[in-house]
């Protein structure tokens, strides 16, 4: 395994490996890798010739007074991780790697999906996550690039970012990861403490409050917003951000979730924010008779 941190040597090392034939996939992370991250690292390693993966904390995504400064760095632990996955090339940049001083003038945005969701309530979150992911995808060249489930409203974004800029990468969107528990699994879970992360199985609990009422017949998403914001009120240690029944390509707010739906919210724990969804289907009419 490769360790790179500049924006040259990382390209060429990609270049190299896609002149031997080999397809490349990239696993875009942000570091404190868990198995989430690594079964995106091995659904590339199952469908790439060379895999890459890179971990940088965007700062163009945090906005002031968020988690930045104490986002998990655990850098030597990652690259174990990686290591005893087969991953061909880390890509470690610093930010003026990334950023130069004084010459980065172009971002990306996708202003209307990326106003959604997360987007209201962190404002230029996903002009920050679409720059450095086209960044990144121009650097490697990617193939193919993964990306979880859990962060929908990020695949939404990214995947008219992809279509409408017409990169050649193909965007693979795998399933949420979670624990025994149901907790979907996050770098920043570390930072629950012992009840607060007992708190964060209501998340969970409310999605598939609003999922079962889906499947059972129920398709209007007022209501299934209801069973959720019900289920959240259980617990008086989290502050809901939001909890919306929304098109998955879109992220729209629907009024009737009969052709399906992703079901998504985002609370803060304590001091921590997390997020999870589901993506529902209604059971077809003639199936409830």
């Amino acid at each position: 395994m490769i360790v790179l941190r500049s924006v040259d040597t990382m390209r060429r090392a990609c270049r190299a490996a896609q002149r031997e034939g080999k397809a490349l996939g990239l696993v875009p992370t942000m570091g404190a890798l868990h198995e989430g991250h690594l079964s995106l690292v091995r659904r590339a390693m199952a469908e790439c010739g060379a895999v890459a993966v890179s971990i940088f904390v965007n700062p163009t995504q945090f906005a002031a007074g968020e988690d930045f400064d104490v986002y998990p760095r655990v850098f030597e632990q990652d690259c174990a991780l990686l290591e005893a996955e087969g991953v061909d090339l880390v890509f470690a940049p610093s930010v003026a790697a990334m950023y130069p001083a004084g010459s980065t003038e172009t971002f990306v945005e996708v202003p209307e999906i990326g106003a959604r969701l997360d987007g209201v309530s962190r404002p230029g979150h996903f002009r920050g996550v679409a720059t450095v992911v086209a960044k990144l995808l121009n650097i490697t060249g990617a193939d193919r690039a993964y990306f979880g489930q859990k962060d929908a409203a990020q695949v939404a974004v990214l995947q008219a970012m992809v279509r409408d800029l017409n990169f050649a990468t193909e965007m693979i969107v795998c399933p949420t990861v979670r624990d025994d528990s149901g907790l979907a699994l996050s770098s920043r879970n570390r930072r629950l403490a012992t009840e607060d992360r007992e708190a964060a199985l209501v998340l969970h609990r409310a999605l598939d409050a609003a999922n079962e009422l889906l499947l059972a017949g129920e398709t209007d998403a007022m209501a299934l917003r209801g069973a959720m914001l019900a289920t959240l009120a259980d617990d008086q240690r989290i502050a809901v951000d939001y909890a919306e029944v929304v098109d998955a390509m879109t992220l729209q707010r629907l009024s009737d979730a009969s052709g399906g739906a992703l079901i998504a919210v985002a609370a803060k724990v304590g001091s921590t924010r997390l997020i999870d969804n589901v993506i529902a289907e209604a059971v077809p009419h003639e199936s409830l008779a």
